[in-house]
């Protein structure tokens, strides 16, 4: 029953910002790690940030880290991704993702996340 709902993918211009939604329903999240994931075809789904539900601790893939940033409002059960200074190279499918944390590690491949949404799809035009 669990399900993860992304919105705000689109297309943007180089240097433009975009903030992607997951909207988060069917359990407690308590204990969890939520994050986001990217895929372009022909290539592995990449870790590009997560976040602890309870805690809002923090972890970013090196290409990202400084332009995008992981958020979460419990009260509203939604996860956010801001990404600033967007770059062609971050043309993709981007993945919400729930980890139950079964490891007691931070989550930063796809074999660690548990529950999946659909997909936004952000593209980023130069």
């Amino acid at each position: 029953q669990v399900q993860l709902v992304e919105s705000g993918g689109g297309l943007v211009q180089a240097g433009g910002s975009l903030r992607l939604s997951c909207a988060a329903s069917g359990r407690t999240f308590s204990g969890y790690f939520m994050g986001w994931l990217r895929q372009v075809p022909g290539k592995e789904r990449e870790f590009v940030a997560t976040i602890t539900w309870s805690g809002g601790s923090t972890y970013y893939a090196d290409s990202v880290k400084g332009r995008f940033t992981i958020s979460r409002d419990n009260a509203k059960n939604t996860v956010y991704l801001q990404m600033n200074d967007l770059k062609p190279e971050d043309t993709a499918v981007y993945y919400c993702a729930a980890s139950r944390n079964r490891y007691g590690v931070v989550p930063r491949g796809p074999s660690g996340y548990d529950y999946w949404g659909q997909g936004t799809q952000v593209t980023v035009s130069s």
